[in-house]
């Protein structure tokens, strides 16, 4: 089984089965869309041999390969008054409705997911105190709540794949934070769909990149 961190199926799923036909021809492949502390939890099971996700902490059973760092941007209505900047200052958010990502989404460890960690660590070296007025376990709840509250959140730039209606979103200025995209897997695992992957991995990630198929 291959898992994929919700909204990259477009991008990575079309080059790993690709590169998996190519060798394994008669493999077959099963896809799960999950949360990123659900994928952790699901490899550490032994029943997903890779998946595409973050790092997460507390997986000491897990290796990880960086595919990518995706920066974070500012997501809002796109009638908020800050669609109306090209670049966001991130002190522009403090008296904002933030909404994150939850600190106690089920990851199996007892440790906060990778994303809310990043935008945690973000804000603390801005020297600012936002408390989330909502917290949500998926980005599709996060667009719901930017839609309802007209709240403001911060997210990777693969969320847009994932927008819809009203919400849109900017850069932030300066350096903006990133979060890394990993192929995750167990250390043990000797799976030939997993040997495979790693072994093509560069080919991978510039197929994804370019959008080869």
């Amino acid at each position: 089984m291959l898992g994929f961190l919700t909204g990259h199926e477009s991008t990575w799923l079309p080059a790993a089965l690709q590169l998996l036909r190519d060798q394994l021809p008669g493999a077959h492949v099963v896809v799960s869309s999950q949360v990123s502390p659900h994928l952790a939890v699901a490899i550490s099971g032994g029943r997903m041999d890779a998946a595409f996700m973050r790092r997460e902490e507390g997986a000491s059973d897990l290796e990880f390969r960086l595919l990518a760092k995706e920066p974070l941007e500012v997501f809002m209505r796109n009638d908020h008054r800050l669609a109306a900047m090209s670049e966001i200052d991130p002190r522009e958010i403090v008296n904002e409705t933030f909404i994150s990502v939850s600190g106690k989404a089920l990851s199996g460890k007892g440790t906060a997911p990778a994303l809310r960690v990043v935008i945690d660590r973000y804000l603390s070296d801005c020297r600012l105190h936002i408390r989330p007025s909502h917290e949500v376990d998926n980005l599709a709840g996060a667009m719901s709540l930017i839609d309802s509250t007209r709240g403001v959140a911060l997210l990777p730039v693969y969320a847009k794949n994932l927008l819809s209606g009203p919400v849109t979103s900017r850069p932030l200025i300066d350096k903006a934070p990133t979060i890394d995209l990993c192929l995750g897997f167990k250390k043990t695992n000797e799976s030939p769909l997993l040997k495979h992957l790693l072994s093509r991995l560069d080919e991978l990630i510039s197929r994804a990149s370019s959008g080869t198929r």
